[in-house]
């Protein structure tokens, strides 16, 4: 695996803790279950930066060679990213100081780090074989993500700059990833799980759009509704891939995916109330609730056995299948 991957699990868990704040927001849930949920999302962000501290420690040149390679290093960005949801949906209500001070910060470090990658791509010959969804993460989720929190804890200015950040380098980057994905050979097995992240660019605009203008639907969420609705129905036809995956951390790929697309759909249940709304509501939670926690119950199974956190080459998950 790619070390880096073991972010992922702060992030989808702050994902599916977003989705029930944004319920109990709406009062369909009791707000306090997104909080708890936030509060493990941080619990395990810090082991994993603790867990991952140790891991670069213990040798030589495992830190650079994590961020110089091309498959392993987009998913360092989630160690930056993760804090900014984490600060705005579960600190700022209780410290909107706090909160602020923290996604500033982590805004401020995920876009040098974005920076910095997106550098090294041009810099560095790039094989395409090697390119993945993953790369969406560190611009393209980070800018989303920062935008949102940014809107949250009161900085719109800040917000809009990097909506555009987020959504130019989706533009980009789409169709550079959609070209590998289209014209050159099918991802190795490790690397199949991200491709869930292409459902992710659209939820991440609309939440974050959702957060500029105050929930409102007009022509922009629609179009991005749009887009996101055939991400969501490409993935239909990628579930026999899926199913013959084995469990990994990569697997940890589907759940911020899925928790933001979720999260949208609540925004549009909410905006439209069709009959059963309340219904769908808790159709919506239970799905990505039963989700991401069969995949964390799977990977509490995997740490007992000690079989998820066991280093490798960063790049052997690219060369393997």
């Amino acid at each position: 695996m790619a070390v880096p991957r073991i972010f992922a699990m702060a992030f989808g868990l702050a994902g599916l803790g977003g989705t029930w704040v944004t319920a109990g927001q709406a009062g369909h849930v009791p707000v306090v279950v997104g909080r708890a949920l936030m509060g493990l999302a941080a619990v395990v962000w810090l082991v994993s930066v603790g867990w991952y501290l140790r891991y670069v420690c213990g040798g030589r040149g495992r830190l650079r060679a994590d961020l110089e390679d091309p498959v392993a290093s987009p998913f360092a960005s989630l160690a930056l990213i993760a804090p900014m949801l984490l600060a705005a949906q579960g600190l700022a209500p209780y410290s909107l100081t706090a909160g602020r001070v923290l996604v500033d910060v982590f805004l401020v470090l995920t876009v040098l780090f974005g920076g910095w990658l997106t550098g090294q791509w041009i810099c560095r010959p790039m094989d395409l074989d090697r390119m993945h969804p993953g790369y969406y993460l560190p611009t393209v989720a980070g800018g989303l993500v920062a935008c949102a929190s940014a809107a949250k804890v009161g900085q719109t200015r800040l917000a809009e700059v990097m909506f555009g950040f987020g959504v130019i380098c989706w533009f980009i980057l789409g169709s550079m990833i959609g070209g590998r994905l289209f014209h050159r050979p099918r991802l190795p097995a490790p690397l199949l799980p991200t491709m869930a992240i292409e459902v992710a660019p659209a939820a991440i605009a609309s939440v974050a759009y959702f957060a500029l203008d105050k929930g409102r639907v007009d022509f922009i969420a629609a179009g991005l509704a749009g887009y996101g609705l055939l991400m969501v129905l490409v993935q239909l036809r990628l579930i026999p891939l899926y199913a013959r995956l084995r469990f990994s951390v990569g697997t940890w790929a589907f759940t911020f995916s899925w928790a933001v697309v979720a999260t949208t759909t609540l925004h549009w249940i909410d905006a439209g109330k069709p009959a059963g709304h309340l219904v769908y509501t808790y159709l919506v939670l239970a799905a990505i609730t039963v989700l991401i926690g069969a995949i964390a119950a799977r990977t509490v199974l995997a740490l007992a056995r000690g079989e998820l956190l066991t280093p490798s080459s960063p790049a052997s998950g690219a060369n393997s299948s």
